[in-house]
C-alpha cells in the first residue's frame, strides 16, 4: 500500500510577504542581545573562572578595547544574519532551512577557530563556548523574528486548477459528440 507524500512546498498560488520593518527591528534587538551575551561571556570567564578570554589578566575584568570590539563584532554578526535572512526570504524556497545551515556552519567555524591559536587551552575553550552560545542565540532569534515578519498571501486569479471546475453536465439524449 502506498501513501501519497505530502508536499512541504507552500501553495503555488500564494506569495510570501515580508514585513521588513518587523524583521529589521527584530534584527536590531538580536544585535543588542548578542552584544550583551558577548559582554556577559567575557565577564563570566574573567571574574568567575579567572580566564583572560580576550585580553591579558592585568587588564582587569573589563579588559581593553578587545572587549568592546568583541561585543561590537557580535552585534555586527547579528545584523549580518538579519541581512542574510532578508535576502533568503526574498529569493529562495525554504529560506529558514538554508539559513539554519549557514548559521550552523558559521557557528562551527567560530567555535573551532580559537583552537588554531597558540593561546592556552582554557582560553581556547572559553572563547569557543562563548562563540557557540552567540551562534545559537543569533540563529534562533533571527529565525523566530523571520516567522513573525512573514505572511503568506493567497493569489486571486492564479493559474487555473482543473480540480476547481465542476464536472460537465449532460442532458438526456446528449451523446457527447458535437
Amino acid at each position: 500500500m502506498t501513501l501519497p507524500m505530502s508536499s512541504r512546498d507552500p501553495d503555488p498560488g500564494s506569495v510570501r510577504k515580508i514585513d521588513a520593518k518587523a524583521l529589521w527591528s527584530g534584527g536590531v534587538a538580536t544585535a543588542i542581545v548578542a552584544a550583551l551575551i558577548a559582554l556577559v561571556g567575557i565577564l563570566v570567564c574573567r571574574w568567575l573562572f579567572n580566564i583572560p578570554i580576550l585580553s591579558p589578566r592585568r587588564e582587569g575584568a573589563w579588559g581593553n578595547a578587545s572587549t568592546a570590539g568583541y561585543t561590537l563584532a557580535a552585534a555586527a554578526c547579528a545584523l549580518a544574519a538579519t541581512a542574510l535572512m532578508y535576502l533568503l526570504l526574498l529569493s529562495t524556497p525554504r529560506p529558514r532551512t538554508f539559513f539554519a545551515w549557514i548559521i550552523g556552519l558559521a557557528t562551527l567555524v567560530a567555535v573551532v577557530y580559537p583552537f588554531s591559536t597558540t593561546a592556552p587551552m582554557s582560553q581556547k575553550l572559553a572563547t569557543g563556548v562563548v562563540n557557540l552560545i552567540l551562534g545559537v542565540a543569533i540563529g534562533t532569534l533571527i529565525v523566530e523574528v523571520s516567522h513573525r515578519a512573514t505572511r503568506r498571501t493567497v493569489l486571486r486569479g492564479g493559474p487555473p486548477n482543473p480540480r476547481n471546475y465542476p464536472p460537465p453536465t449532460r442532458t438526456p439524449g446528449d451523446t457527447g459528440y458535437r
